[in-house]
């Protein structure tokens, strides 16, 4: 094999193994519920972080409440039993909807990126996302949507 040939096929596999562990780490899917709209914000039942598994309790990270009273959906993450963030998910940089992927945000029209706390992890949005006060009781997670 010349030595151009093999620095081609060498480039190609790891760009694949690159692309193919990429993939594999955005392959679970996202989960969507519709939460329960109250007069003051969302309800949500935190089994809906459960994942179906043969053993043990598995969580997802992240569950995503798109309501119709709603402009733009919410991602709700989960750190631990008490500990979440709400974040819209709508980009402080032009107002588009981002997507998710793992601990990350993106936005699919300009690239800015934010952090599953709402930070800012690249531009060029310069303003970190709307986060919403989330409480915990009983069975419950409640967004306080007050702020819209």
């Amino acid at each position: 094999m010349e030595r151009r040939d093999f620095i081609v096929k060498s480039c190609a596999a790891c760009a694949g193994i690159a692309f193919g562990t990429a993939l594999l780490q955005s392959c679970t899917p996202s989960k969507f519920i519709q939460g329960k709209l109250g007069k003051d914000g969302l309800s949500v039942d935190p089994k809906e972080f459960l994942e179906s598994s043969g053993t043990g309790k598995k969580f997802r990270p992240y569950i995503i409440i798109r309501n119709n009273a709603l402009q733009y959906p919410i991602c709700l993450y989960r750190f631990s039993d008490e500990a979440y963030s709400a974040l819209w998910m709508q980009c402080t940089h032009q107002g588009a909807e981002l997507s998710v992927s793992g601990d990350r945000l993106q936005c699919q029209a300009h690239g800015s990126e934010f952090d599953s706390k709402g930070t800012v992890k690249n531009g060029p949005a310069d303003r970190h996302l709307r986060n919403f006060p989330v409480t915990v009781n009983d069975n419950e997670i409640f967004i306080d949507l007050r702020a819209i």
